[in-house]
């Protein structure tokens, strides 16, 4: 069985592969603070609840975006499973033509997105990630990567809010009942939610139009449930995008 770690700025999203099969998906925080033999013990109790042994797993990949707990993570699944893991970066093979001025720059987990989007859905395609940043990749009709657009996310804005203003709080973040808000706390849901998804669409319409065509749009990430509905594109949830381009990638270095 394959386990695939994707390690987010917020969060690690840990999926277990038999085949082309996701078996589960489990979540934790990333804490930079957290040891090897931390991550050790939770990624052993995550494949204990899931009825697994960690004689269970036979490969394992990474993505990180945060070093010090990809290292962590990287020291501690030889000490569970007695495999060394792959760390997506320079000198693994991805698939992908990387058309930016430094590919070295590629965030690995937007590279993973990359990955899984080109083998499954048709070009040229635009990813969409909203975690603790919102990013969005593009592919174009030839599937080279030739760029993107990193914006804040949603709970980076909602924080900023919150701790440079006097009087507004921190609140969810979910939809008001209407655009117009009528009190503090519905018009911040309404800039955050409905200006997300707005930014959004534009940002989609100028690339379709710099691309010269329309493109397959798709969407991941931790915070896509609570934005991409209200977005007027046709766009495509895939939750687990970034596990599956990982999965991809690992047999592509066997």
């Amino acid at each position: 069985m394959l386990l695939t770690i994707d390690i987010g700025n917020t969060n690690i999203t840990v999926g277990a592969y038999k085949g082309d099969q996701l078996e589960f998906v489990a979540r934790l925080a990333t804490d930079s603070k957290r040891t090897c033999d931390q991550y050790a013990i939770e990624l052993r109790d995550i494949l204990h609840i899931n009825k697994l042994s960690t004689k269970d797993i036979s490969g394992a990949v990474i993505s990180s975006v945060v070093p010090a707990v990809g290292s962590a993570i990287k020291r501690a699944i030889p000490k569970i499973c007695g495999i060394k893991p792959i760390v997506l970066g320079p000198g693994v093979k991805t698939g992908l033509n990387i058309k930016i001025d430094n590919p070295a720059q590629l965030g690995a987990d937007l590279a993973a997105g990359a990955v899984a989007a080109l083998n499954k859905y048709p070009l040229p395609c635009i990813i969409i990630d909203l975690g603790t940043a919102s990013t969005i990749s593009v592919l174009n009709e030839k599937g080279e990567f030739v760029g993107g657009v990193i914006a804040a996310g949603a709970g980076i804005t909602l924080d900023a809010l919150a701790t440079k203003t006097a009087q507004l709080p921190y609140i969810n973040i979910e939809a008001p009942p209407s655009v117009i808000g009528t009190n503090t706390v519905d018009c911040m849901k309404s800039g955050i939610v409905l200006g997300t998804a707005s930014m959004l669409d534009g940002m989609i319409s100028r690339i379709q139009r710099e691309l010269n065509s329309k493109a397959t749009v798709v969407a991941t990430g931790g915070v896509a449930p609570d934005i991409i509905p209200y977005c007027e594109t046709e766009i495509v949830m895939d939750e687990h995008l970034v596990l599956e381009g990982l999965r991809i990638i690992y047999y592509k270095n066997q």
